[in-house]
């Protein structure tokens, strides 16, 4: 079988992997669209194994999914571009979750000098601070919103996607009152040492 060299024809092999899973459809359309997926990905992600794992979850979901392909809203390569995009997004926003930001980077230096023991890592000096209670003397210059979502965070070790979810608020919500807070709990500490 030869590529084929309509739009149509991308469409009819589609609907070929979808009814009877043809093999040699699907190896056409991949053998056609991987190695442009891959130049696509490429240009987005600026890693080749983020692209290539983005042109194999890209190419399962065409496999899969090829049953939910309708040629009368669309050409194949739309489709198909269309879960790569979608694809690439799921890509970030697993990297984004995992890269999660707490921003007690910026307390950490305070926290090492009002230690009286420079052993401990400056994770663990936080750490032991919030859950002795030390800190609770700075809780005033925030507001409630951001004890809260402070407390969650460090007392209750949950992810900042997990607030979010359970106070029904956007996530950047989230980042922008654990930033501010830990802002302004940071200004006190300083005023505090001084």
């Amino acid at each position: 079988m030869v590529e084929p060299e309509k739009p149509n024809d991308w469409s009819e092999l589609l609907h070929r992997v979808a009814m009877h899973r043809d093999r040699r459809a699907y190896t056409l359309i991949f053998n056609h669209f991987a190695p442009r997926l891959k130049s696509f990905g490429l240009k987005l992600l600026k890693q080749e194994q983020l692209a290539m794992e983005m042109v194999q979850d890209t190419m399962l979901n065409v496999w899969l999914k090829s049953h939910l392909f309708d040629s009368s809203k669309g050409a194949a390569s739309t489709w198909i571009y269309t879960i790569a995009r979608n694809v690439r997004y799921d890509m970030l926003r697993k990297a984004s979750h995992k890269k999660e930001e707490n921003f007690a980077d910026d307390l950490w230096p305070i926290l090492e000098e009002r230690s009286n023991n420079n052993e401990h890592h400056a994770f663990t000096l936080l750490e032991n601070l919030l859950l002795q209670g030390e800190l609770v003397q700075f809780y005033p210059v925030m507001s409630e919103c951001q004890q809260i979502v402070i407390e969650k965070v460090y007392l209750e070790e949950k992810s900042q996607q997990e607030v979010a979810d359970e106070l029904q608020i956007p996530l950047g919500t989230v980042k922008s009152r654990i930033r501010l807070g830990l802002g302004k709990m940071q200004q006190a500490m300083e005023q505090d040492h001084d």
